[in-house]
Protein backbone atom coordinates (compact mmCIF):
# COMPACT_ATOMS: atom_id res chain seq x y z
CA UNK A 1 0.00 0.00 0.00
CA UNK A 2 1.62 3.49 -1.14
CA UNK A 3 1.53 6.09 1.53
CA UNK A 4 -0.87 8.43 -0.50
CA UNK A 5 -3.54 5.41 0.08
CA UNK A 6 -2.64 4.60 3.82
CA UNK A 7 -2.72 8.09 4.33
CA UNK A 8 -6.29 8.44 2.86
CA UNK A 9 -7.01 5.05 5.36
CA UNK A 10 -6.03 6.92 8.02
CA UNK A 11 -8.10 10.14 7.49
CA UNK A 12 -11.17 7.92 6.81
CA UNK A 13 -10.80 6.15 10.37
CA UNK A 14 -9.95 9.22 11.74
CA UNK A 15 -13.39 10.81 10.76
CA UNK A 16 -14.89 7.10 11.96
CA UNK A 17 -13.55 7.73 15.45
CA UNK A 18 -14.61 11.62 15.42
CA UNK A 19 -18.22 10.17 14.13
CA UNK A 20 -18.22 7.13 17.14
CA UNK A 21 -16.70 10.15 19.74
CA UNK A 22 -19.58 12.13 19.02
CA UNK A 23 -22.25 8.87 19.41
CA UNK A 24 -21.28 8.64 23.04
CA UNK A 25 -21.99 12.60 23.99
CA UNK A 26 -25.74 12.37 23.66
CA UNK A 27 -26.92 8.38 23.97
CA UNK A 28 -26.31 7.86 27.88
CA UNK A 29 -28.08 11.18 28.23
CA UNK A 30 -31.07 10.35 25.60
CA UNK A 31 -31.57 7.36 27.11
CA UNK A 32 -32.41 8.44 30.52
CA UNK A 33 -35.14 10.05 30.11
CA UNK A 34 -37.63 7.68 28.99
CA UNK A 35 -36.89 4.99 31.21
CA UNK A 36 -37.54 7.51 34.85
CA UNK A 37 -40.56 5.85 35.60
CA UNK A 38 -38.92 2.74 35.49
CA UNK A 39 -36.17 4.31 37.43
CA UNK A 40 -37.93 5.80 40.24
CA UNK A 41 -40.32 3.42 40.51
CA UNK A 42 -38.00 0.50 40.88
CA UNK A 43 -35.30 2.32 43.53
CA UNK A 44 -38.55 4.34 44.88
CA UNK A 45 -36.97 7.50 44.78
CA UNK A 46 -39.13 11.20 44.64
CA UNK A 47 -40.04 12.68 40.88
CA UNK A 48 -37.61 15.47 42.14
CA UNK A 49 -34.92 13.06 42.59
CA UNK A 50 -35.42 11.33 39.86
CA UNK A 51 -35.29 14.91 37.39
CA UNK A 52 -32.25 15.51 39.07
CA UNK A 53 -31.19 12.97 36.76
CA UNK A 54 -30.96 14.63 33.38
CA UNK A 55 -29.85 17.78 35.71
CA UNK A 56 -26.74 16.81 37.22
CA UNK A 57 -24.93 16.28 33.97
CA UNK A 58 -25.35 19.54 32.85
CA UNK A 59 -23.63 20.95 36.17
CA UNK A 60 -21.34 18.52 35.48
CA UNK A 61 -20.56 20.25 32.37
CA UNK A 62 -20.69 23.11 33.20
CA UNK A 63 -17.94 22.71 36.10
CA UNK A 64 -15.04 20.59 33.89
CA UNK A 65 -15.58 22.38 30.73
CA UNK A 66 -13.54 25.22 31.81
CA UNK A 67 -10.66 23.01 32.70
CA UNK A 68 -10.66 20.49 29.43
CA UNK A 69 -7.99 22.44 27.39
CA UNK A 70 -5.93 23.00 30.33
CA UNK A 71 -6.11 19.02 30.01
CA UNK A 72 -5.25 18.33 27.01
CA UNK A 73 -2.79 20.40 26.64
CA UNK A 74 -0.91 18.63 29.74
CA UNK A 75 -1.30 15.46 27.78
CA UNK A 76 -2.58 15.89 24.53
CA UNK A 77 -6.03 15.97 23.03
CA UNK A 78 -6.41 11.97 21.91
CA UNK A 79 -5.43 10.75 24.87
CA UNK A 80 -7.54 13.47 26.93
CA UNK A 81 -10.39 11.96 24.53
CA UNK A 82 -9.40 8.32 24.71
CA UNK A 83 -9.31 9.18 29.27
CA UNK A 84 -12.55 10.30 28.89
CA UNK A 85 -14.14 7.66 26.72
CA UNK A 86 -12.94 4.80 29.55
CA UNK A 87 -13.87 7.46 32.32
CA UNK A 88 -17.82 7.13 30.24
CA UNK A 89 -17.90 3.40 30.27
CA UNK A 90 -17.14 2.88 33.81
CA UNK A 91 -19.46 5.47 34.34
CA UNK A 92 -22.59 3.67 32.39
CA UNK A 93 -21.61 0.18 34.16
CA UNK A 94 -21.90 1.96 37.86
CA UNK A 95 -24.87 3.56 37.27
CA UNK A 96 -26.41 0.22 35.99
CA UNK A 97 -24.86 -1.39 39.04
CA UNK A 98 -26.90 -0.88 41.73
CA UNK A 99 -28.89 0.83 43.57
CA UNK A 100 -29.86 4.85 44.31
CA UNK A 101 -25.99 5.94 45.08
CA UNK A 102 -24.26 3.93 42.12
CA UNK A 103 -26.82 5.71 40.05
CA UNK A 104 -26.08 8.79 40.94
CA UNK A 105 -21.99 8.23 41.36
CA UNK A 106 -21.92 7.16 37.71
CA UNK A 107 -24.28 9.66 36.32
CA UNK A 108 -21.70 12.24 37.80
CA UNK A 109 -18.59 10.75 35.98
CA UNK A 110 -20.81 10.27 32.99
CA UNK A 111 -21.56 13.67 33.00
CA UNK A 112 -18.04 14.25 33.76
CA UNK A 113 -16.81 12.04 30.52
CA UNK A 114 -19.22 13.76 28.23
CA UNK A 115 -17.80 17.43 29.02
CA UNK A 116 -14.29 16.96 27.82
CA UNK A 117 -15.34 15.01 24.36
CA UNK A 118 -17.71 18.38 24.03
CA UNK A 119 -15.21 20.80 24.71
CA UNK A 120 -12.32 18.82 22.58
CA UNK A 121 -14.30 17.68 19.53
CA UNK A 122 -14.54 20.87 18.01
CA UNK A 123 -10.78 21.63 18.52
CA UNK A 124 -9.75 18.21 16.75
CA UNK A 125 -11.62 18.74 14.14
CA UNK A 126 -10.12 22.12 13.67
CA UNK A 127 -6.20 20.54 13.45
CA UNK A 128 -7.39 17.25 11.96
CA UNK A 129 -9.76 18.94 9.73
CA UNK A 130 -8.53 21.98 8.42
CA UNK A 131 -9.53 22.19 5.03
CA UNK A 132 -12.78 20.21 5.81
CA UNK A 133 -14.05 22.04 8.96
CA UNK A 134 -17.47 21.89 7.71
CA UNK A 135 -17.81 18.72 6.80
CA UNK A 136 -15.88 16.31 9.62
CA UNK A 137 -18.32 18.78 12.13
CA UNK A 138 -21.53 17.61 10.23
CA UNK A 139 -20.47 14.32 10.72
CA UNK A 140 -19.72 14.22 13.89
CA UNK A 141 -23.33 16.61 14.59
CA UNK A 142 -25.09 13.34 12.94
CA UNK A 143 -23.70 10.94 14.76
CA UNK A 144 -24.02 12.47 18.14
CA UNK A 145 -27.92 13.24 17.11
CA UNK A 146 -28.64 9.75 15.40
CA UNK A 147 -27.57 8.33 18.57
CA UNK A 148 -29.10 10.73 20.46
CA UNK A 149 -32.30 10.01 18.85
CA UNK A 150 -31.58 6.21 19.31
CA UNK A 151 -31.14 6.61 22.62
CA UNK A 152 -34.54 7.79 23.21
CA UNK A 153 -36.39 5.74 21.03
CA UNK A 154 -34.91 2.13 21.67
CA UNK A 155 -34.56 2.37 25.53
CA UNK A 156 -38.34 1.28 26.82
CA UNK A 157 -38.62 -1.44 24.10
CA UNK A 158 -35.12 -2.91 25.45
CA UNK A 159 -36.32 -2.31 29.00
CA UNK A 160 -39.78 -4.21 27.94
CA UNK A 161 -37.82 -7.07 25.77
CA UNK A 162 -36.27 -7.86 28.91
CA UNK A 163 -32.33 -5.63 29.62
CA UNK A 164 -35.20 -3.81 32.41
CA UNK A 165 -33.78 -0.17 33.02
CA UNK A 166 -30.31 -1.17 34.12
CA UNK A 167 -29.35 -3.00 31.03
CA UNK A 168 -31.11 -0.51 28.66
CA UNK A 169 -28.52 2.20 30.22
CA UNK A 170 -25.62 -0.47 30.61
CA UNK A 171 -25.95 -1.35 26.78
CA UNK A 172 -24.20 1.70 25.64
CA UNK A 173 -21.42 0.78 27.63
CA UNK A 174 -20.56 -1.06 24.19
CA UNK A 175 -20.68 1.87 21.45
CA UNK A 176 -17.86 3.58 23.95
CA UNK A 177 -15.85 0.09 23.97
CA UNK A 178 -16.13 0.39 19.85
CA UNK A 179 -15.61 3.87 20.32
CA UNK A 180 -12.11 3.63 22.35
CA UNK A 181 -10.99 0.49 20.00
CA UNK A 182 -11.54 2.35 17.04
CA UNK A 183 -9.88 5.67 18.58
CA UNK A 184 -6.57 4.15 20.07
CA UNK A 185 -5.30 4.10 16.60
CA UNK A 186 -4.73 7.57 16.96
CA UNK A 187 -3.09 7.45 20.57
CA UNK A 188 0.12 5.72 17.86
CA UNK A 189 0.64 9.39 15.95
CA UNK A 190 0.49 11.07 19.14
CA UNK A 191 2.76 14.36 19.11
CA UNK A 192 2.42 16.57 22.18
CA UNK A 193 0.60 19.90 21.45
CA UNK A 194 2.73 23.21 21.37
CA UNK A 195 0.87 26.05 21.02
CA UNK A 196 1.43 28.15 18.02
CA UNK A 197 4.18 31.06 18.27
CA UNK A 198 2.85 34.51 19.43
CA UNK A 199 4.45 37.38 17.73
CA UNK A 200 6.83 39.53 19.44
CA UNK A 201 5.34 42.49 21.20
CA UNK A 202 1.56 41.08 21.61
CA UNK A 203 0.06 38.94 24.39
CA UNK A 204 -2.32 36.18 24.25
CA UNK A 205 -5.16 37.73 25.79
CA UNK A 206 -8.12 35.01 27.75
CA UNK A 207 -11.12 34.57 25.48
CA UNK A 208 -13.04 35.26 29.30
CA UNK A 209 -12.01 39.17 28.13
CA UNK A 210 -12.95 38.96 24.39
CA UNK A 211 -16.51 40.23 23.31
CA UNK A 212 -16.99 38.21 20.71
CA UNK A 213 -16.45 35.41 23.41
CA UNK A 214 -19.12 36.27 25.44
CA UNK A 215 -21.62 36.71 21.70
CA UNK A 216 -20.74 33.02 21.03
CA UNK A 217 -21.17 31.97 24.91
CA UNK A 218 -24.38 33.74 24.90
CA UNK A 219 -25.48 32.47 21.45
CA UNK A 220 -24.16 28.69 23.05
CA UNK A 221 -26.09 29.26 25.96
CA UNK A 222 -29.49 30.49 24.99
CA UNK A 223 -29.58 27.69 22.16
CA UNK A 224 -28.70 25.19 25.10
CA UNK A 225 -31.28 26.19 27.14
CA UNK A 226 -33.92 26.38 24.54
CA UNK A 227 -33.30 22.86 23.46
CA UNK A 228 -33.13 21.16 26.84
CA UNK A 229 -36.66 22.70 28.07
CA UNK A 230 -38.12 21.70 24.64
CA UNK A 231 -36.78 18.25 25.22
CA UNK A 232 -38.23 18.14 29.30
CA UNK A 233 -41.53 20.10 28.50
CA UNK A 234 -42.88 19.91 25.10
CA UNK A 235 -44.79 16.46 26.20
CA UNK A 236 -46.11 18.44 28.72
CA UNK A 237 -47.68 21.27 26.68
CA UNK A 238 -49.02 18.95 24.01
CA UNK A 239 -51.06 16.61 26.82
CA UNK A 240 -52.35 20.08 27.70
CA UNK A 241 -53.15 20.99 24.05
CA UNK A 242 -55.07 17.11 24.31
CA UNK A 243 -52.40 15.09 22.89
CA UNK A 244 -52.16 11.36 23.63
CA UNK A 245 -49.11 10.77 25.56
CA UNK A 246 -47.61 8.18 22.32
CA UNK A 247 -48.80 10.91 20.08
CA UNK A 248 -46.90 13.58 22.33
CA UNK A 249 -44.09 11.60 21.87
CA UNK A 250 -44.20 10.82 18.16
CA UNK A 251 -43.81 14.40 17.94
CA UNK A 252 -41.30 14.90 19.92
CA UNK A 253 -39.06 12.08 18.02
CA UNK A 254 -40.57 14.47 14.69
CA UNK A 255 -38.46 17.59 16.47
CA UNK A 256 -35.53 15.59 17.05
CA UNK A 257 -35.48 13.81 13.71
CA UNK A 258 -35.50 16.95 11.84
CA UNK A 259 -32.89 18.38 13.33
CA UNK A 260 -30.38 15.46 12.20
CA UNK A 261 -30.25 16.36 8.18
CA UNK A 262 -29.63 20.53 8.88
CA UNK A 263 -26.98 19.39 11.77
CA UNK A 264 -25.58 18.02 8.12
CA UNK A 265 -25.50 20.41 6.10
CA UNK A 266 -25.67 23.54 7.61
CA UNK A 267 -21.51 23.24 8.96
CA UNK A 268 -20.87 22.81 5.48
CA UNK A 269 -22.81 25.88 4.19
CA UNK A 270 -21.75 28.08 7.03
CA UNK A 271 -17.78 27.08 5.93
CA UNK A 272 -18.23 28.54 2.79
CA UNK A 273 -20.16 31.80 3.32
CA UNK A 274 -18.58 35.10 4.02
CA UNK A 275 -20.63 35.79 7.33
CA UNK A 276 -23.42 33.55 9.07
CA UNK A 277 -25.60 36.25 9.36
CA UNK A 278 -28.97 34.38 7.38
CA UNK A 279 -28.09 31.19 9.28
CA UNK A 280 -28.82 33.46 12.54
CA UNK A 281 -32.23 35.06 11.70
CA UNK A 282 -33.13 31.50 10.27
CA UNK A 283 -32.47 30.30 13.58
CA UNK A 284 -33.96 32.90 16.00
CA UNK A 285 -37.24 33.16 13.37
CA UNK A 286 -37.87 29.34 13.38
CA UNK A 287 -37.68 29.08 17.11
CA UNK A 288 -40.06 32.12 17.31
CA UNK A 289 -42.33 30.82 15.42
CA UNK A 290 -42.82 26.71 16.65
CA UNK A 291 -42.81 28.37 20.30
CA UNK A 292 -45.47 30.74 19.17
CA UNK A 293 -47.35 27.72 17.32
CA UNK A 294 -47.53 25.71 20.64
CA UNK A 295 -48.91 28.46 22.52
CA UNK A 296 -51.98 28.08 19.85
CA UNK A 297 -55.20 25.47 20.40
CA UNK A 298 -55.18 24.83 16.54
CA UNK A 299 -53.31 21.63 16.80
CA UNK A 300 -53.17 20.83 13.18
CA UNK A 301 -50.17 22.64 12.58
CA UNK A 302 -47.69 21.35 15.33
CA UNK A 303 -46.04 18.50 13.29
CA UNK A 304 -44.94 22.15 11.14
CA UNK A 305 -43.85 23.75 14.31
CA UNK A 306 -42.23 20.24 15.45
CA UNK A 307 -40.35 20.54 12.32
CA UNK A 308 -38.95 24.03 12.56
CA UNK A 309 -38.16 23.82 16.64
CA UNK A 310 -36.06 20.88 15.50
CA UNK A 311 -34.31 22.65 12.08
CA UNK A 312 -34.18 25.54 14.74
CA UNK A 313 -32.68 23.59 17.16
CA UNK A 314 -30.03 21.72 14.64
CA UNK A 315 -29.13 24.72 13.03
CA UNK A 316 -28.07 26.60 16.85
CA UNK A 317 -26.43 23.60 17.59
CA UNK A 318 -24.47 23.40 14.37
CA UNK A 319 -23.50 27.00 14.55
CA UNK A 320 -22.21 26.85 18.10
CA UNK A 321 -19.85 23.81 16.68
CA UNK A 322 -18.77 25.97 13.75
CA UNK A 323 -18.26 29.64 15.60
CA UNK A 324 -15.62 27.49 17.80
CA UNK A 325 -13.76 27.08 14.97
CA UNK A 326 -14.71 29.70 12.43
CA UNK A 327 -14.04 32.62 15.13
CA UNK A 328 -10.26 31.68 16.27
CA UNK A 329 -6.85 31.32 15.03
CA UNK A 330 -5.88 27.84 16.39
CA UNK A 331 -7.04 24.66 17.87
CA UNK A 332 -5.87 25.68 21.33
CA UNK A 333 -7.90 28.96 20.71
CA UNK A 334 -10.80 26.65 19.78
CA UNK A 335 -10.46 24.58 22.99
CA UNK A 336 -10.66 27.60 25.39
CA UNK A 337 -13.56 29.19 23.42
CA UNK A 338 -15.45 25.71 23.39
CA UNK A 339 -14.78 25.04 26.93
CA UNK A 340 -15.65 28.98 28.15
CA UNK A 341 -18.80 28.64 25.65
CA UNK A 342 -20.04 24.89 27.31
CA UNK A 343 -19.28 25.69 30.54
CA UNK A 344 -21.66 28.82 30.96
CA UNK A 345 -24.02 27.65 28.39
CA UNK A 346 -24.53 24.23 30.36
CA UNK A 347 -25.15 26.20 33.38
CA UNK A 348 -27.21 28.57 31.84
CA UNK A 349 -29.08 25.26 30.10
CA UNK A 350 -29.25 23.62 33.71
CA UNK A 351 -31.97 26.58 34.77
CA UNK A 352 -33.85 26.44 31.77
CA UNK A 353 -36.30 23.04 32.47
CA UNK A 354 -36.71 24.77 36.25
CA UNK A 355 -37.71 28.19 35.43
CA UNK A 356 -40.31 26.88 32.80
CA UNK A 357 -41.50 23.87 35.57
CA UNK A 358 -41.79 26.48 38.04
CA UNK A 359 -43.88 29.26 35.72
CA UNK A 360 -45.94 26.52 34.87
CA UNK A 361 -47.07 26.07 38.53
CA UNK A 362 -47.35 29.35 39.69
CA UNK A 363 -49.32 30.70 36.25
CA UNK A 364 -51.04 26.97 35.86
CA UNK A 365 -50.57 27.85 32.07
CA UNK A 366 -48.54 27.43 29.37
CA UNK A 367 -48.15 31.01 28.26
CA UNK A 368 -45.35 32.38 30.65
CA UNK A 369 -43.26 29.21 30.17
CA UNK A 370 -43.34 30.37 26.47
CA UNK A 371 -43.01 33.48 26.91
CA UNK A 372 -39.70 33.36 28.97
CA UNK A 373 -38.02 30.94 26.04
CA UNK A 374 -39.30 33.80 23.82
CA UNK A 375 -36.81 36.27 25.46
CA UNK A 376 -34.30 33.40 25.42
CA UNK A 377 -34.59 33.36 21.54
CA UNK A 378 -34.10 37.36 21.29
CA UNK A 379 -30.98 36.84 23.27
CA UNK A 380 -29.96 34.11 21.20
CA UNK A 381 -30.22 36.07 17.74
CA UNK A 382 -29.03 39.09 19.07
CA UNK A 383 -25.54 37.26 19.56
CA UNK A 384 -26.30 35.23 16.86
CA UNK A 385 -25.81 38.04 14.89
CA UNK A 386 -23.33 39.40 16.65
CA UNK A 387 -20.75 36.24 16.50
CA UNK A 388 -21.50 35.54 12.76
CA UNK A 389 -19.74 38.66 11.11
CA UNK A 390 -17.05 37.81 9.94
CA UNK A 391 -14.04 38.02 12.62
CA UNK A 392 -11.89 36.46 14.52
CA UNK A 393 -11.06 36.14 18.35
Amino acid sequence: MNSQQHNTNAGWFLLLGVILVGANLRAPLSSVGALIPFIRDDLGISNTLAGSITTLPLLAFALLSPFAPTIARRIGMERTIAAAIAVLIGGLALRSAGGTTALFAGTVFIGLAIAIGNVLMPAIVKLKFPLRIGFATGMYAVGMNVFGALGSGLSVPMAEAGLEWRGALAIWGLLGIVTLAVWWSQLKHHQPYTPPAVASGTAQRSVWRSPLAWNVTFFMGSQSLIYYSLITWVPDILLNQGYSESGAGWLLFLMQVALIPVTFVVPMVAEKMKNQIPLAIYTGAAFIIGLCGFNTANTFFYPLWAILLGTAGGCAFSLSMMFFTLRTHSSKEAADLSGMAQSFGYLFAALGPVLVGALYDITHSWTAPIGMLLVVCLILLGNGLAASRDRKL
